[in-house]
C-alpha cells in the first residue's frame, strides 16, 4: 500500500532532486549515483563535495524554497524528491511536491511532527506505550520552575522545537537546571523552538542510533551507529550536532538490536499509521540503551548527519539505495534486497572556530586526493 503516492515501477531512468546542502547530502548523492536507475541528481543547494560528484550538480536554491524547488522540478523532469534536512520536512515539502504529482522520499508535514515537537513525540511514545524516559511537557516559565524545584533526581532539558540539534541541555546541579530553563525559555537560546519544553530524568546507559526505513508497515534498520555530540576533546563541551560518528557500535548485539525493533520500531511505525499519519522514508531514532532496556530519546524524520555518512558505506555494492527509496514510496518495501558489507566505517566532522555558537560559514577548504 503505497498511501496515494503515484506508481514509479515503469520508470527506467529517474531524475532526482536532493534537497540539503550537507555532508549527509553529499553521501546520499555518492551511493544513488551508483544506481543503473538513477540518470541524473540535482542537489538544492548542494555542497563542495556535490558539485564534483558522478551524474550530480548542484542547484542554488535555498531547502524552504517550494516555489522555486517546484518550478526547477517541473521543468527539469524531476521524478523523485529526497530532503535532506529535517526544516524542509517539518515545512511541508511532502505536500508541496504531492500537488505537483512527484513522489517524495520522506513522511508528510504531520508525521515530520515527531521531530518537530518534542512534546508532540514524547505524548506519542505514552500513548503507545513505547519505553522513553518519565516526562513533563511545559508552555510556562513559572509552572516548569516550580516543576523543577519539587523535584531531586537529575533531569534533561529539551527545547520542543527544532534546534539543529542543539536544543537538549544537560545540567548537573539544581543552579544548572533553573539556568538551563532561563536560556531556553526565557532567554531563547533556541528562539521559539523553545516555547515549549520537555524536562524527563537524565537516563544513564550507552547511546546509539538507528536508522531505519519504513513504508507504513514494514520497517527495515540499518547497522546502528554512535555518535558523540560534544564539540571538545574528552566528551567536554557544548552539544553539536554531532563532531564524529562510527558504525556498528559494537554495544548494540544482535539480541539488543532484535529487542529494539520489537519494542520500539515496529511499535512506532504501527502507532504512527493507527493515529492517521504513517510513516514513508527513513526513520531515525535515538536511543539509551539502560539497566531496564532500551529507550527512546528522540526521533528524527530523515537520515542523521553525520551518521549517513558511515551507515550508507555499509550498505553492499549489490544494494540499490534509489530503489529501497522507491519501495518505501510506493509501500512495498518487503520486496526489495538490502544488503550490508561487513566491516566498519567511521567519519570525524570539522567544523569552524566558534561552532556549535557564532561562527563563520562558507569557508573555502582544500582537500588532497582521497584512495578508496
Amino acid at each position: 500500500m503505497s498511501f496515494g503516492m503515484p506508481i514509479l515501477l515503469t520508470l527506467e531512468n529517474l531524475v532526482i532532486l536532493l534537497v540539503g546542502a550537507g555532508g549527509r547530502e553529499h553521501a546520499i548523492a555518492w551511493k544513488l549515483a551508483q544506481s543503473a536507475r538513477v540518470e541524473k541528481i540535482f542537489v538544492a543547494p548542494g555542497n563542495g563535495g556535490t558539485a564534483i560528484g558522478k551524474k550530480v550538480s548542484n542547484v542554488d536554491i535555498g531547502v524552504s524554497d517550494f516555489a522555486r524547488l517546484t518550478k526547477f522540478a517541473l521543468e527539469n523532469k524531476v521524478n523523485f524528491v529526497i530532503p535532506g534536512p529535517e526544516q524542509p520536512l517539518v515545512e511541508g515539502i511532502h505536500t508541496a511536491f504531492r500537488k505537483i504529482g512527484i513522489p517524495v522520499f520522506g513522511p508528510s508535514q504531520k508525521a515530520a511532527q515527531m521531530e518537530g515537537s518534542k512534546t508532540f513525540s514524547k505524548d506519542f511514545m505514552k500513548r503507545h506505550n513505547i519505553p522513553t524516559a518519565a516526562y513533563e511537557n511545559f508552555s510556562d516559565f513559572e509552572k516548569a520552575k516550580t516543576y523543577l524545584k519539587s523535584i531531586s533526581h537529575r533531569v534533561v532539558l529539551k527545547a520542543s522545537g527544532l534546534a539543529a540539534g542543539k536544543g537538549v541541555l544537560i545540567p548537573t546541579t539544581a543552579v544548572e537546571s533553573l539556568n538551563s530553563l532561563y536560556a531556553i525559555m526565557v532567554a531563547k537560546e533556541f528562539g521559539t523552538a523553545g516555547d515549549e519544553v520537555v524536562i524527563e530524568e537524565y537516563l544513564e546507559g550507552q547511546e546509539l542510533s538507528v536508522l531505519a526505513f519504513s513504508d507504513g508497515y514494514t520497517v527495515i534498520p540499518l547497522p546502528p551507529a554512535q555518535d558523540h555530540k560534544r564539540a571538545f576533546d574528552g566528551d567536554q563541551g557544548p552539544n553539536t550536532g554531532g563532531m564524529g560518528c562510527y558504525a556498528p557500535t559494537p554495544v548494540a548485539t544482535v539480541k539488543v538490536l532484535e529487542e529494539i525493533k520489537r519494542t520500539i520500531l515496529q511499535p512506532t511505525i504501527d502507532g504512527m499509521r493507527r493515529d492517521g499519519f504513517p510513516f514513508v522514508g527513513l526513520l531515525f531514532t535515538g536511543i539509551m540503551l539502560t539497566d531496564s532496556g532500551p529507550k527512546v530519546l528522540e526521533y528524527n524524520v530523515r537520515f542523521g548527519d553525520p551518521e549517513t555518512e558511515v551507515v550508507l558505506p555499509l550498505l553492499s555494492d549489490d544494494t540499490d539505495l534509489a530503489e529501497v527509496m522507491l519501495a518505501c514510496a510506493e509501500g512495498r518495501l518487503d520486496s526489495v534486497h538490502i544488503g550490508i558489507r561487513q566491516g566498519f566505517a567511521a567519519t570525524v566532522v570539522i567544523a569552524s572556530g566558534g561552532y556549535p555558537g557564532s561562527y563563520v560559514k562558507g569557508k573555502e577548504i582544500t582537500i588532497d586526493e582521497v584512495s578508496p
